[in-house]
């Protein structure tokens, strides 16, 4: 009966303060998430629907549209614009000529952009292009709220992941032998065709820090900032994780850090998820019903005019409106207007009392 009471308490009151609790302000990241690679399951999550550009985490699936059309062995020529895409070291020269394998590692190890555009080219004949059939490949994995418009993930307007989308894309990416291998790699010195030799160190540095991670993507723009997908294998679980937005590349290994310790928690102790959503994504859902919601407008003659808006669910809001807004001007030319007539039919009175005086 001891024995029985000493379990029960343990499970009841010693297990739980051991176990650390992870609150979305916890992970510095705009969005993240982990899930189980198996199942599906969301172990954590913060913000796993917010769109975010997602820099060179793109290429994960620029390497897997690349080989569904081309072998690795296929030679690509570097284009003009291949060599003149802006990029980390090293540098593509045009002219040069590389095999599928070589660009594959490239672009993955060392974040490359000119290898992915020159594999675009090599596939599709023009990188946009290439950008629809890397959507397609988006959503045939059920990366619905995804969309690209370049193979390497540099800024440009309409581009957006999720972190769940990027959770998706990573997971898939672990079907290919090639990728997988390529995105454990720490080092890796290649040859060209043309007998240059090249070194390429990784940029994901959780291949150092975490013995469990098997493979990653890194990315970054300054609007983007820090993004990360990567997978680790614990026990007999394999835990896939995305990160979107962090500050500083220091926070990003360590938010890869709780995420996974907060997932294997969860996996291990057969734990409840945990799916947090920020007030910072939940303001803009707000914003759109301010905006449709019943307005009426006061004090026209303001540098800036209140405007009170009522919607289901929110109190009383001020929104301050520009002196040019539309409905401004035109409610003060509606007075002015209105203004002038009176001013005439008081004159055109006085007449008419003159008159018949």
């Amino acid at each position: 009966m001891n024995f029985l009471k000493l379990c029960c308490y343990f499970t009841l009151f010693l297990l739980p303060a051991l176990i650390e609790p992870l609150y979305a302000d916890d992970i510095k990241a705009r969005a993240a998430i982990i899930m189980d690679r198996d199942s599906g399951k969301i172990l954590y999550a913060k913000n796993k629907d917010l769109k975010q550009p997602p820099a060179s985490t793109t290429k994960l699936v620029t390497a897997m549209v690349v080989l569904d059309k081309l072998k690795t062995d296929r030679i690509v020529v570097i284009s003009k614009r291949a060599a003149n895409t802006e990029s980390a070291g090293p540098r593509l020269k045009k002219g040069e000529k590389y095999r599928v394998q070589e660009l594959l590692e490239m672009a993955l190890v060392r974040s490359v952009n000119g290898a992915t555009v020159a594999l675009a080219e090599k596939v599709s004949g023009s990188e946009w292009r290439f950008a629809r059939l890397m959507n397609e490949k988006a959503k045939s994995l059920g990366a619905r709220n995804t969309r690209f418009i370049n193979a390497s993930g540099l800024p440009g307007k309409g581009q957006y992941i999720t972190a769940y989308d990027l959770a998706k894309i990573m997971k898939a990416s672990l079907e290919y032998p090639v990728i997988k291998k390529i995105i454990n790699t720490k080092t890796k010195r290649i040859k060209n065709v043309d007998g240059r030799k090249i070194y390429l160190k990784n940029t994901n540095k959780m291949l150092w820090k975490e013995k469990d991670v098997i493979g990653g993507k890194t990315g970054y723009t300054r609007a983007a900032r820090h993004c990360l997908a990567f997978a680790a294998e614990k026990g007999e679980k394999t835990l896939v994780a995305a990160l979107l937005g962090d500050y500083r590349r220091r926070l990003l290994w360590s938010d890869a850090k709780r995420l996974l310790k907060k997932g294997v928690q969860i996996v291990s102790n057969n734990l409840t998820p945990v799916v947090y959503a920020s007030s910072g994504a939940k303001k803009k859902g707000k914003n759109k019903k301010a905006r449709s919601a019943r307005v009426s407008v006061k004090n026209y003659d303001s540098t800036k005019v209140k405007v009170a808006a009522k919607s289901k669910g929110e109190t009383k809001k001020s929104i301050h409106v520009q002196k040019n807004n539309k409905r401004a001007l035109k409610a003060r030319l509606a007075l002015k207007d209105n203004k002038q007539r009176s001013q005439v039919r008081i004159a055109s009175k006085k007449k008419d009392v003159k008159s018949k005086l």
